[in-house]
């Protein structure tokens, strides 16, 4: 039966027990992790948020009563124990725990709520199936690895959050409810009942509320913020995450990379304790494709794309030429050392570059002697082998892989292969953190659903100055004050310089096929405001989920988001999305068609 807490206040944390306390009296409080009836003695591993403390239980401390309640005890129960603390004997000092050279011998038990044994083991690193945790995830959530992921996460917004105030930026809210705006993603609409049939959306980021509050003189902005896109989701994206957003009046391109990279190695070093080097490299939009075929590149490793264009553009072999000759490319990568892969390994490796889009993948195993083994150097000639081999930097022992197409199925499919043979070679380390920027993105990019250009970050970003001229014109040629912020080959930030000229936003609108009355319509009460006088202005948001799953070496964002949906952006614990009851509908002047 449970008991209350009457009378009897919890003095300390299991780990906030050490060897200073002993032969003080502590009250603690926690669940049950483990049970060992030894006859006469009875020891729990008593678990909070903190860590394990082991409880001993013997009659002659706790009394006849006592003993039996202590009997009942079984994993899970939530006690509170008031008891002695002691320093254990030699031989059951345990290392492995922060509390394992002291025990607290009970004088009072309490059992505070009893527990039905739990659908799976609460322990580190439980191998249970991820449908099940989530369905309990509130047990999952006690387990000590997804506690300390939590509590890293609450450590790096902490310490971004005092980071931003020292430096003079102001934490101001952003409406939940907004005005739908189609650009981009999908919005999550929610219906008005006071205004029947219209709408409003969930923000997928404070985007224009932020460069309002510049426009208003707020200067220096930043919010710890929820967002929502209604997208189909990944490993490292969900319908609602949290983003460390902030703006900046005044500055340009450099400012804003400035205060951020020491940000960032204030972050890393506080929480992680680990020194990130400033400045960090920046890289051009166009390098990192050439060379990583990403624009969020992983640089923790080499194998960089090599263009061989131009060496095999007249070589006669049709699948170089052609795509040369259709405006694409011949690019390949030398993976060190894998020369030695069985036929089935190589082929495996051609049926991923078909998943990336490619048709196929031509290949060059180098053995150890120097032999060719490949199904293309019969199409070439010996010195234009020799001649692609070279540029490659070729060795005896290397594999070289090849793709020619199209420049973006190019990209994807060898900057994929250098990603999945990364990890089968074990060539990168969770806790070896490389920071990078990507500048200069292209402003537009063509959308062949629409057959029109859209706005590659967003339609507020700055075009480079020398650029600017092309965006009537030539608007594929325009570079964008943008930028991103890449760890490990995970985009963790972006942001850009905003456009605060009337006259280029309008530029920007028609560059994107909008009319005057479209732009005006969509984005009537930004465009009406920046009639009063606009600051130079720019900003970046941070995934803070997607930094708390590199931080903590987990490999989904689920694992650092208390309570996270699933693929189908639905909860299994809630049930949530569900149905609401008919009346809920009509005041909502809401009809829903049966399928």
């Amino acid at each position: 039966m449970s008991e209350t807490m009457k009378d009897l206040k919890r003095t300390h944390r299991c780990t906030e027990v050490s060897e200073t306390n002993i032969e003080q009296t502590v009250t603690v409080m926690g669940w049950v992790q483990r049970r060992r009836d030894l006859g006469g003695l009875i020891f729990i591993d008593l678990r909070d948020r903190t860590g394990i403390l082991q409880i001993v239980f013997d009659q002659s401390s706790i009394g006849e009563e006592g003993f039996k309640k202590a009997e009942q005890i079984r994993n899970e129960f939530v006690v509170a124990i008031k008891g002695i603390v002691e320093k254990r004997d030699d031989e059951t000092i345990n290392t492995n725990i922060q509390t394992g050279m002291i025990e607290v011998r009970a004088v009072e038990l309490r059992i505070l709520s009893e527990a039905e044994t739990p659908p799976f083991q609460i322990e580190e690193n439980s191998p249970v199936k991820e449908d099940l945790r989530l369905k309990y995830r509130y047990l999952d959530l006690r387990r000590p690895d997804i506690q300390r992921n939590l509590m890293l996460r609450h450590k790096t917004t902490s310490v971004a959050r005092e980071f931003l105030c020292e430096e003079g930026f102001l934490e101001i809210e952003t409406p939940m409810l907004t005005k739908s705006t189609p650009e981009g993603a999908r919005d999550y609409l929610v219906p008005s009942r006071v205004h029947p049939g219209n709408f409003y959306a969930l923000p997928q980021s404070p985007q224009i509320f932020k460069q309002l509050l510049m426009l208003s003189g707020y200067d220096r902005y930043f919010q710890i913020v929820k967002c929502f896109r209604d997208e189909d989701l990944r490993a490292d994206r969900q319908p609602e995450f949290t983003q460390i957003d902030m703006e900046l009046s005044f500055v340009e391109v450099d400012d804003i990379i400035e205060i951020n990279e020491r940000l960032l190695a204030k972050l890393f070093k506080e929480v992680l304790d680990v020194d990130v080097p400033l400045p960090m490299e920046r890289i051009t939009y166009k390098d990192a494709m050439d060379r990583f075929g990403s624009d969020k590149p992983d640089i923790r490793f080499k194998m960089e794309l090599v263009d061989i264009s131009e060496i095999v553009k007249d070589s006669g072999f049709q699948v170089f030429t052609g795509a040369v000759a259709n405006g694409g490319s011949v690019r390949g990568i030398n993976a060190k050392n894998c020369g030695s892969f069985p036929r089935r390994q190589i082929d495996a490796l051609g049926e991923m570059a078909q998943g990336f889009g490619a048709k196929g993948m031509a290949w060059i195993a180098i053995t150890e002697d120097g032999e060719l083994k490949s199904a293309i150097t019969k199409f070439l000639t010996e010195e234009k082998t020799t001649e692609i081999i070279e540029a490659l930097d070729g060795k005896p022992g290397d594999l070289l892989l090849f793709c020619a197409d199209k420049n973006e199925v190019v990209y994807n499919t060898l900057g994929g292969l250098r990603l999945e043979l990364a990890k089968k070679l074990e060539l990168t380390k969770k806790d070896d953190f490389k920071f990078v920027w990507i500048t200069e993105f292209p402003l537009l990019e063509w959308n062949e659903e629409q057959k029109r250009f859209v706005a590659k970050h967003h339609p507020f970003t700055m075009a480079m100055d020398e650029d600017l001229h092309y965006l009537e014109t030539e608007p594929e040629r325009v570079r964008a004050k943008a930028y991103d912020i890449c760890l490990n080959g995970n985009e963790i930030g972006g942001g850009s310089i905003r456009i605060h000229q009337k006259d280029i936003q309008e530029k920007m609108f028609s560059s994107l096929g909008f009319s005057k009355e479209d732009a005006y319509e969509r984005f009537g009460f930004l465009l009406n405001a920046f009639k009063f006088g606009v600051p130079p202005h720019g900003g970046l948001a941070y995934g803070l989920d997607r930094i708390a799953m590199i931080m903590t070496g987990s490999d989904s964002i689920r694992d650092v988001i208390a309570f996270p949906k699933i693929k189908d952006a639905s909860d299994p614990m809630s049930e949530a999305p569900n149905v609401v009851e008919d009346k809920q509908l009509k005041e909502l002047f809401i009809k829903i068609d049966k399928l």
